[in-house]
């Protein structure tokens, strides 16, 4: 992520939102230090996009109608020398 002076950032505006399209995030400092982060419209847009849960995840996996077993051992636990 290139780092962009504010004075610097507002000089080359159209710069600065290019790099963003093209080459991901831009950091804007102020008196050095990082105030802003520029990104993309489709970076935003996939920042937005709701993430499924865990169990649609799970069900969504490749894995899934692979055959693979994964019942759980449902025994009584085990005593264990401590």
């Amino acid at each position: 992520m290139r780092a962009w002076q504010l004075q610097e950032a507002k000089a080359r505006f159209s710069e600065v939102v290019k790099e963003a399209s093209l080459h991901g995030p831009q950091e804007i400092t102020l008196r050095g230090e990082p105030a802003v982060v520029m990104i993309s419209k489709a970076e935003y847009n996939k920042m937005l996009k709701p993430k499924p849960s865990f169990v649609d995840f799970i069900k969504a996996s490749p894995l899934m109608d692979s055959g693979i077993s994964l019942k759980r051992d449902s025994s009584v636990t085990r005593d264990a020398d401590l």
